[in-house]
């Protein structure tokens, strides 16, 4: 129960089109991630297509519930494909949903707290992004175990930025 390091990488790369984040034990959320990684790398070569945001999901989905929750990552997965933006949550034993906004890990409870406030679809970009970053600082200071910084993902049909810090609300301290 040590958090060694509060500002680590807490987006990870699927695909050019899929995003992924992780809460919860890091190092499984890493190897899931890097694994999921890999397998929509070789779908993508044998298929010739950008891999889908539910076939991620599915792969996903289903190694989660193989291992039946030993393995202890929460994870959302979203993405842009052909039919649109997708956005999911997957829990350690493999159930998902589909949602228009999610917030998983230790700081949850705080975080969808501010998004069901002041969520409404179709908002504008810097809109949505002070939104999530409101949402995201409600929830690392509300929790001792959460990171200590704000990094955001956008995803378009014409690739992902990850803007990492967009906001730093807990400066490291210097001994």
């Amino acid at each position: 129960m040590v958090v060694a390091d509060k500002n680590c990488e807490k987006i990870h790369f699927i695909a050019p089109n899929i995003h992924c984040c992780g809460a919860g034990v890091a190092a499984d959320a890493e190897v899931t991630t890097q694994l999921l990684s890999s397998n929509m790398e070789l779908h993508s070569l044998s298929t010739g297509r950008p891999p889908r945001v539910a076939t991620a999901c599915r792969f996903l989905k289903q190694m989660l519930f193989r291992y039946q929750g030993h393995i202890g990552a929460s994870l959302i997965l979203g993405g842009v494909d052909c039919t649109g933006p997708h956005l999911y949550s997957v829990h350690p034993h493999g159930s998902t949903s589909k949602l228009p906004f999610t917030s998983m890990g230790s700081g949850a409870a705080a975080a969808i707290a501010v998004l069901e406030d002041r969520f409404k679809p179709d908002m504008e970009l810097a809109e949505a992004q002070e939104l999530l970053a409101d949402a995201i600082t409600a929830g690392v200071l509300s929790d001792l175990g959460s990171g200590s910084n704000v990094d955001l993902c956008v995803i378009t049909r014409g690739g992902a930025q990850t803007l990492r810090p967009f906001r730093t609300p807990i400066a490291r301290g210097q001994r």
